[in-house]
């Protein structure tokens, strides 16, 4: 993976699909020239972005990275069986880490529902809150250790179908002065943004990025889902982002995902991410970074200690 640095702007937005505000937010930062979009997250729909291009007046190139994937896997049948082979073992992992990511859970709702003394509470609260957060960090470390030993091994930006399309992608991004990233499949997103080493062709382009896309180019990916149809959920670390945007965590749709009335659930959160900032980001919402840092926040939900604000 390609160091990561901030992008000079970045701008997250709530969910598109039924109140769009991406043209809205383009004019605002004073975009001009096209602008590049990644719909990798939609898979096999990936071309289906006419809606997407109309609403930014016909100024879109969609950079099909989903397609170039199973391009490229066709081309190089070597890699992608190294490739497939490497994913079966985070999928392993992510298995493994789910299990212990359960009973750590598990452990600190019976230790906060349970009866004690004052002068211990908060600490043994504490100890459970620091042992999910050491399980989050191990499976970060596990994640990097397997994807690093597979880029030293396989070298893949010096692959020549890989190196091809990235050379098709730099040409495609030359009069580019935005980037968007769109949601969909969030672990298939993060896959192809990784593969042709998108994060380190964004340049000084400006960044948007909404729903699964605002969670891939952030730092580390959380899975979450409070009422999922299968049973209580569980929010899961899924790896590392892109790391374009520092120090948030990003929550898309929670009015469909996050029961932002959950006290208890929303301060654990809040607890075990520190010190990045919890955002759920709402329909119409949105957050402007630049270098880095958050200088405009509109109609978002901040989870801290104190709960949703």
């Amino acid at each position: 993976m390609s160091e990561s640095i901030p992008s000079s702007m970045a701008v997250l937005l709530g969910a598109q699909r039924f109140q769009p505000t991406l043209a809205a937010a383009v004019k605002e930062a004073g975009v001009h020239g096209r602008i590049a979009v990644v719909t990798a997250g939609w898979q096999e729909r990936e071309d289906e972005d006419e809606e997407l291009a109309k609403h930014l007046d016909g100024r879109t190139i969609n950079l099909m990275l989903y397609r170039r994937g199973e391009q490229l896997f066709r081309e190089d049948p070597e890699f992608a069986k190294a490739h497939k082979d490497r994913q079966s073992v985070l999928r392993s992992l992510q298995d493994v880490y789910r299990l212990r990511l359960e009973h750590a859970l598990a452990a600190e709702r019976e230790v906060r529902d349970s009866k004690q003394p004052e002068s211990i509470r908060t600490e043994v609260e504490q100890a459970c809150i620091d042992a999910i957060r050491d399980l989050d960090a191990w499976h970060l470390y596990q994640c990097a250790r397997v994807r690093a030993e597979f880029n030293e091994k396989w070298k893949p930006l010096h692959r020549p179908a890989i190196a091809r399309h990235r050379g098709e992608l730099i040409e495609e991004l030359s009069d580019c002065g935005a980037l968007a990233v769109a949601g969909g499949h969030v672990a298939v997103l993060v896959n192809r943004l990784l593969l042709f080493g998108l994060e380190s062709l964004v340049g000084g382009r400006t960044l948007f990025a909404w729903s699964a896309g605002a969670m891939a180019i952030s730092q580390r990916v959380v899975l979450f889902h409070d009422d999922p149809p299968q049973g209580r959920g569980a929010s899961e670390v899924l790896d590392a982002g892109l790391g374009l945007v520092p120090n948030l965590v990003v929550f898309p749709e929670p009015e469909r995902r996050l029961k932002l009335d959950d006290t208890e659930n929303v301060r654990l959160l809040a607890r075990r991410f520190a010190p990045s900032k919890c955002i759920a980001f709402p329909a119409r919402s949105s957050v402007v970074l630049e270098n880095g840092r958050v200088t405009r926040a509109t109609g978002i939900v901040q989870l801290s200690h104190g709960a949703a604000s």
